[in-house]
């Protein structure tokens, strides 16, 4: 039987890759709405249709543009993510199917492990530490976060500086992506990607995406096709 020899390294791609964080996102927008006065309120299906574009922020701005109305976007998106932070910390979500598991399998195999963001330093922070106690956050060799990189995913920037930072070749490389912006940046960097959807995306376009799953396990790491 041949051998396969399992990836080099395993990037997850977004904090909701290891925890669904998409309902408490969404929740924590329509509550920063509340507090600046916005009489908007973001829906499932209204948060599904946005979400396949990334960046909070400027989802913030264009929604304002698109009613008519005159909004600070930064002031916004600044309130919602200490919301965030505060739901995270408040009501952990559990880790998702398969990641506790394949982390230790992954490290087991020698492969180095990476958390690959553009999201603030602080939500990052926030996640490890909610996840804490399912998941150690010094598994993981690296995370990248908005700090690291000038350009927000779709760009490959991101991945680029990981694999730059790992030492592994983009060949050598999975990542696993939960939304479509994800995915085209994971292409970018020439890596190939797992999608993993989350709640709110698992209706979108992934067809970018090597394979779709709807559980992390190292099989679907390590195999090839």
């Amino acid at each position: 039987m041949e051998h396969r020899e399992p990836p080099g390294a395993l990037l997850f791609g977004s904090i909701s890759t290891i925890a669904d964080t998409s309902e408490l996102q969404r929740e924590a927008f329509n509550e920063a709405f509340a507090q600046h006065g916005l009489d908007w309120t973001w829906d499932r299906e209204d948060y599904r249709a946005m979400l396949a574009s990334s960046g909070g922020k400027d989802r913030i701005a264009s929604y304002a543009a698109d009613r008519g109305d005159d909004v600070d976007a930064d002031a916004v998106h600044a309130t919602k993510s200490e919301i965030f932070r505060r739901r995270l910390t408040e009501n952990p979500p559990p880790l998702r199917d398969g990641v506790a598991d394949t982390l230790v399998n992954a490290k087991e195999h020698g492969m180095r492990l990476a958390l690959v963001t553009t999201t603030s330093p602080e939500n990052v922070r926030a996640l490890l530490d909610a996840a804490s106690a399912e998941m150690d956050a010094v598994l993981f060799d690296l995370v990248v976060d908005s700090g690291d990189v000038s350009a927000p995913k779709p760009d490959g920037a991101a991945y680029r500086y990981a694999l730059d930072q790992l030492d592994v070749s983009a060949q050598r490389a999975v990542a696993v992506e939960d939304n479509v912006g994800g995915v085209h940046a994971a292409a970018d960097a020439g890596v190939r990607c797992l999608a993993f959807p989350n709640a709110n995306t698992a209706g979108h376009d992934f067809s970018g995406a090597d394979r779709v799953v709807d559980s992390v396990d190292f099989a679907a790491v390590a195999a090839r096709s």
